[in-house]
């Protein structure tokens, strides 16, 4: 299991308080918009959302998955920051947002990583798919095979730009998963994009789409989209007191929409719902036998720091237990799953979270196995 499809395969239950405590549950908003989603970062817990499956247009939130694709590449060191790309007529010559990069010229792939996030140009992402992956075409294939790899169920790429393919669809659930996976993958990457405000490229300044940038400075990014099908779209996400929540909203009725809509999401999660840190990146939740292994104990617990959002004014009432799994043979891999973490808030379930290796464990020696196979045959 990947960080990815462990950060979001959260079995999470809505918390069930007595009635008593009933009138205390925090009311979700209601948007004028199509779908919309509500994460806590720190779990993966959904807050709040409406239609979060529903197919639906993803415009130009469709290049989150090129810059994705982007940084893979970088980190990968099968792209350079400072390499030139070829624009190809083609490029050039695509529609709707531009960065406004001549074709037959060659553009460094910061470049065109700023022109793609700050101006969405259109042409900048072409030229990055091509550039990636030889064709347009190829890149949409690598844009799906991740996609599928995110457990993006509800989504299907045609183009790496969001211009309108009957067979171009995405669901809010899906998005939260890929604009979550970018902030947790790339962090550093996108701290430096993302909260751009404006990018001036061939003496032409565009300014970033997003407005909650320039009116809530615990915004940080991530995206707007637009095509008249899709509606105005926004993904948002804001930091605030070291805790992150990600907005999702889909198929509203203007630009200003968008943005105040997405603010009402975003203040709603921070003021109805407290956090509650559980475990830090890396620290041990239990340490379990092994059998079979080089080593006979593996160290469990979260990949990152895992916070969990509650009703306001249930913070010290939160319980957990962890219930291991049994026997856990080896080898053992660090994201594999090795049991539950079960949160309760006054006796009531309130989620269920994996909890998995922290480290490696390899196969014993054929001594070493005999030795645990004798001991199992006992237990």
């Amino acid at each position: 299991m990947t960080l990815l499809q462990y950060a979001f395969a959260l079995s999470f239950a809505l918390v069930s308080l007595s009635p008593a405590h009933a009138q205390q549950l925090p009311v979700p908003p209601q948007l004028v918009a199509k779908s919309w989603l509500l994460l806590e970062m720190g779990s993966g817990q959904v807050l709040t959302t409406e239609k979060p499956d529903e197919r639906l247009e993803p415009a130009s939130l469709t290049k989150l998955m090129t810059a994705y694709l982007t940084f893979q590449a970088i980190h990968k060191k099968t792209l350079g920051l400072q390499q030139p790309l070829q624009v190809s007529a083609k490029a050039w010559k695509t529609g709707g947002s531009k960065m406004f990069i001549k074709v037959d010229t060659q553009v460094p792939v910061e470049d065109l990583i700023k022109g793609m996030i700050v101006q969405s140009g259109n042409d900048a992402c072409v030229t990055l798919a091509e550039g990636i992956a030889g064709s347009e075409e190829n890149f949409a294939q690598m844009m799906n095979r991740e996609a599928q790899r995110l457990g993006m169920k509800g989504s299907s790429f045609r183009n790496s730009t969001g211009l309108p393919d009957p067979q171009h669809y995405t669901t809010a659930r899906d998005l939260s998963l890929l604009a979550a996976a970018l902030i947790r993958d790339f962090p550093e990457e996108y701290r430096k994009y993302y909260s751009m405000k404006e990018y001036t490229y061939n003496k032409i300044t565009q300014p970033n789409r997003n407005r909650l940038l320039f009116i809530d400075p615990t915004v940080d990014g991530v995206k707007t989209g637009h095509t008249d099908a899709a509606g105005y779209c926004l993904i948002s996400s804001a930091l605030r007191d070291k805790r992150r929540l990600l907005s999702v909203v889909l198929g509203t009725n203007s630009d200003a929409t968008r943005a105040t809509e997405s603010q009402k999401l975003l203040n709603w999660g921070f003021i109805s719902y407290d956090a509650v840190p559980l475990f830090a990146k890396n620290q041990p939740v239990d340490t379990l036998r092994v059998w079979k292994g080089r080593q006979s104990q593996v160290k469990a617990g979260f990949p990152h720091d895992f916070t969990i959002s509650v009703p306001k004014g249930y913070a010290d009432k939160v319980q957990t237990q962890f219930l291991p799994q049994s026997k856990i043979m080896a080898p053992v891999q660090p994201g594999q799953t090795l049991g539950t973490l079960k949160v309760t808030i006054e006796g009531k379930l309130y989620g269920e979270y994996p909890v998995t290796a922290l480290e490696n464990i390899a196969v014993a020696g054929i001594f070493g196995r005999a030795i645990d196979s004798v001991k199992l045959w006992f237990n």
